[in-house]
C-alpha cells in the first residue's frame, strides 16, 4: 500500500469539469483547498450533491456573509501559544499545523486563512511545566490541525513528556485520517507499537475520530481502526451534523450504527459553530434536535451514545429536549465549572443556529456540577 497523493488545487481532482473550477476560484482565493486521490475517490461525481464531495469540496456558498473566525473565543483560553485551557480537567495543545484534508466547514479555518498568526505549539517544555503546574488537569487532547499529521516520532515525544506527569490520565489525539487517509496507520507499523507503549491498563490512549458520513467509513478505514484497537487505544467518534452530508436521520443514524458495529462509539454530534464561510453547512438547532432523536430512534443503546452539544464560548451546550414551545440545553461542561449541570429552558427559536440566537430564557435551573 502507498500513501495517497496529495491535491491542493481544483485543476488537480478528476471528474470536476472546467467551468466548476472557475467558477469555484473566488472560494479558492479565500478558502484553500486539500485533499488526495484516495478521499476523492469516495464522490460520485455523477451526483452534484454527493456526500462526500461536499465534504471536502468548494461551494460558492462558502462566500456568504456569515459568522466570525473564531466563534468559540478560544483566544480568550489559549493560555500560551498553542495551548488552551477552557476546562479544569482539560488541556488542548494545538500541536500540528496541517490536517490531510481541509473540511469546508471547518471551525479553526483561521489558522489557515492567517498562516502569519498561527497559534500552534512550538514550545513543548513550557506547556509541560505548565500541565505539571495545574495538577487538576488529568486529561490532555492532542490536535490542531490533525493530531495524526504529526510524525510518530513527534507525537512519541509528546506522549512521553506528558506520561511523566503523574496526574495526566488520559491522551486524547483528535483526528480525521482515518477518513481521509487511513494509509497514514495501515503504513506505519511505529504507530501500533506507540500505542501498546502508552496506552496502559490504567491510563488508556484514546483517539477522537471523525466520521461524518457512513460512506467514509471503508475497508480501508475499518482496518485502521482494527489496528488501533489491538493496539489497545479507546476510540470515539464526534461529528458536526452538515447540511447536505448527515442532516438526516437514515443517514445520521447508519453512521451511528455502522459506528459501533466496528467498535467506536458515537461521542458528539455538534452543531456547525458559526464560523466565517460555514453558513452552507449550518443546521438550525431545533431542526437538528428532531434529526438528531428520529436518527437516536433507530440505533440500538450502543449506538445512542453521541450528545448533540454546541462548543460554546461558555462550555458545551447540550440540546436536551424540546416542548411543544420551548427548547432545552444543559451545561454538558461549562468553562466556569460551577455553571456544570445548568438547565436552561428557552423559547422555541425555529431560525435559531446557536445558543446566543435565543433572546427569551424562560427558566434556569441549577442542578450542581454535572
Amino acid at each position: 500500500m502507498s500513501y495517497p497523493e496529495n491535491i491542493s488545487t481544483l485543476q488537480g481532482v478528476h471528474g470536476m469539469p472546467e467551468e466548476d473550477r472557475k467558477r469555484l476560484q473566488p472560494v479558492m482565493d479565500r478558502f484553500d483547498f486539500l485533499s488526495n486521490e484516495y478521499y476523492l475517490s469516495l464522490i460520485d461525481w455523477d451526483d452534484p450533491d454527493d456526500p462526500i464531495r461536499r465534504i471536502i469540496v468548494p461551494c460558492v456558498e462558502e462566500l456568504d456573509q456569515w459568522g466570525h473566525l473564531d466563534p468559540s473565543d478560544e483566544s480568550k483560553y489559549s493560555v500560551m501559544r498553542g495551548v488552551q485551557h477552557k476546562y479544569e480537567s482539560t488541556a488542548v495543545f494545538l500541536a500540528s499545523d496541517v490536517c490531510g484534508g481541509y473540511c469546508r466547514f471547518c471551525f479553526r479555518k483561521r489558522l489557515f486563512i492567517h498562516p502569519e498568526q498561527r497559534e500552534f505549539l512550538k514550545d513543548l517544555d513550557a506547556a509541560f511545566a505548565y500541565v505539571r503546574e495545574h495538577k487538576e488537569i488529568n486529561n490532555i487532547l492532542i490536535t490542531g490541525g490533525d493530531g495524526l499529521m504529526l510524525s510518530t516520532s513527534r507525537l512519541e515525544t509528546i506522549m512521553a513528556g506528558l506520561h511523566a506527569i503523574d496526574h495526566v490520565r488520559i491522551i486524547r489525539v483528535g483526528t480525521k485520517l482515518l477518513a481521509y487517509n487511513p494509509f497514514r496507520i495501515l503504513n506505519d507499523p511505529d504507530l501500533p507499537r506507540l500505542v501498546q507503549k502508552y496506552s496502559l491498563p490504567d491510563r488508556r490512549m484514546y483517539f477522537m475520530l471523525h466520521f461524518n458520513h457512513p460512506r467514509e467509513i471503508t475497508e480501508q478505514s475499518m482496518e485502521a481502526c482494527d489496528m488501533l484497537l489491538r493496539a489497545g487505544a479507546v476510540l470515539c467518534n464526534q461529528t458536526p451534523m452538515i447540511r447536505g452530508v448527515n442532516d438526516n436521520p437514515d443517514v445520521l443514524g447508519d453512521l451511528f450504527n455502522n459506528l459501533s458495529f466496528i467498535g467506536v462509539p458515537p461521542y458528539y454530534v455538534f452543531l456547525c459553530r458559526p464560523t466565517v464561510g460555514n453558513l452552507p453547512f449550518a443546521v438550525p438547532v431545533e431542526e437538528a434536535h428532531q434529526i438528531f432523536q428520529e436518527a437516536r430512534n433507530k440505533c440500538s443503546g450502543l449506538g445512542k451514545r453521541a450528545k448533540l452539544t454546541m462548543s460554546h464560548a461558555t462550555g458545551k451546550i447540550e440540546v436536551l429536549a424540546s416542548t411543544t414551545d420551548a427548547i432545552i440545553f444543559r451545561y454538558h461542561r461549562a468553562a466556569m465549572p460551577e455553571q456544570s449541570g445548568e438547565v436552561i429552558i428557552c423559547k422555541q427559536n425555529p431560525k435559531a443556529y446557536w445558543f446566543d440566537d435565543y433572546q427569551e430564557i424562560m427558566e434556569v435551573i441549577s442542578l450542581g456540577q454535572g
